[in-house]
């Protein structure tokens, strides 16, 4: 959950960073919070991170106080502020407890994460909508004006005055109820032959217009960033399954730079916590293999994957047969014992290999030569007769 919150901030706010501490009140192992990249500050030296301040705030006695924690290789500081004046740590209880830190110098316990790298800020991330929003804006300010052409273009009844609903009693015209009788008031023309009709009027609101518009800006805002067909949207009732897909590319290039920056992340951040972990319980540290694995997009369904495979002209092996249709759900044993299944169903048997070197070898450790075998053999046959 807080991975896929942190993805979601960062793609907003442009970048942020994982924060990695120790509270035996709260528990007895690390706790992982994640800061998005307005509350933290990196500090890089000759193009390497050096450190990331997290900067906290907190409220005493109508006060506010900032805490900055500088997290660097080695050391965790802290340091808390006050209209940008530092003061010590004990003036408020939520920092009297903290200590200045220092464990081993070959890592850091806080891990910072991007996805896009900003091109006017070096070092810090873009978010996602860095070029967007005037597209936005205008999306908007479409979809308002659409709404408020329909909302002005209600269907408006006019109503003479000799027409209008009166009072039984006293003769005064009653008040309309707005609920099921909405109409205007209107004086009886003094024209000659005029009669007096109840009139509505419903103004035209060009709707195709307005549709072209939102289509076209919102065409705008995705572009670049998601296919309209993956959230559901189908602006294009014309475009057949290749077009669609062409378009959903566009998704899969989004995808791809997303999970390249968890990939490259990841495994840092899961190092660096049992690192932590093991520096907290006064053990070694040692460097981890972690491997990240992320499922495919928008791949086919189990039935598509059974047609395609159990076709014979498919150029693959059983074992990358059954490697392809089960994958990491069915364990390696599972797997072998499969093949060897469907092997016996298809009428493939294993069966070992004949030496002939070994046969050879044999006849030579007994003393007897195979050319003097064969010779035995052809003067053992009796003339005029042929071997069976």
């Amino acid at each position: 959950k807080l991975l896929d919150r942190s993805t979601k901030k960062v793609l907003v706010a442009g970048d942020g960073a994982f924060k990695i501490s120790f509270d035996s009140n709260i528990s007895k192992y690390p706790i992982i919070e994640f800061y998005d990249g307005d509350d933290i500050e990196i500090v890089y030296e000759r193009g390497r991170m050096k450190e990331i301040v997290f900067n906290t705030a907190y409220k005493h006695n109508t006060k506010v106080y900032i805490l900055k924690e500088t997290y660097g290789y080695g050391y965790i500081t802290y340091k808390l502020f006050i209209n940008n004046n530092e003061v010590p740590l004990s003036s408020i209880p939520q920092t009297s407890e903290l200590v200045d830190v220092a464990f081993d110098k070959s890592f850091n316990m806080a891990i910072p994460f991007m996805i896009y790298e900003s091109e006017k800020w070096e070092g810090r991330g873009q978010s996602i909508f860095d070029s967007k929003t005037d597209n936005f804006d205008s999306l908007d300010e479409t979809w308002s004006q659409w709404i408020d052409a329909l909302r002005a273009g209600r269907a408006k009844t006019y109503i003479p005055d000799d027409l209008l609903p009166r009072d039984t009693k006293t003769g005064e015209i009653m008040k309309p109820n707005y609920f099921d009788n909405r109409f205007i008031q209107t004086d009886k023309s003094m024209k000659e032959n005029a009669d007096s009709k109840i009139t509505t009027e419903q103004p035209g609101i060009p709707t195709e217009s307005y549709l072209q518009t939102y289509v076209t800006a919102l065409d705008l805002c995705l572009q670049g960033l998601i296919s309209p067909s993956t959230l559901g949207i189908d602006n294009k009732k014309l475009d057949n399954a290749e077009a669609q897909r062409e378009k959903e590319k566009t998704t899969l290039y989004s995808r791809q730079a997303i999970i390249d920056a968890l990939t490259e992340m990841l495994p840092k951040l899961i190092d660096t916590i049992f690192k932590a972990y093991n520096t907290y319980l006064k053990q070694s540290i040692s460097d981890l293999e972690v491997e990240i694995s992320f499922g495919e997009y928008a791949s086919p369904s189990f039935e598509a994957v059974v047609e395609t495979l159990s076709n014979p002209n498919t150029p693959m092996s059983i074992e990358a047969k059954v490697e392809e249709m089960w994958g990491d759900s069915k364990d390696d044993k599972w797997k072998e014992e499969e093949v060897k299944r469907i092997k016996e169903q298809t009428g493939i048997v294993t069966m070992e290999e004949p030496s002939i070197r070994e046969d050879l070898d044999l006849n030579k450790g007994d003393g007897i030569d195979g050319n003097e075998e064969s010779n035995n053999k052809q003067q053992s046959i009796p003339n005029g007769e042929e071997e069976d």
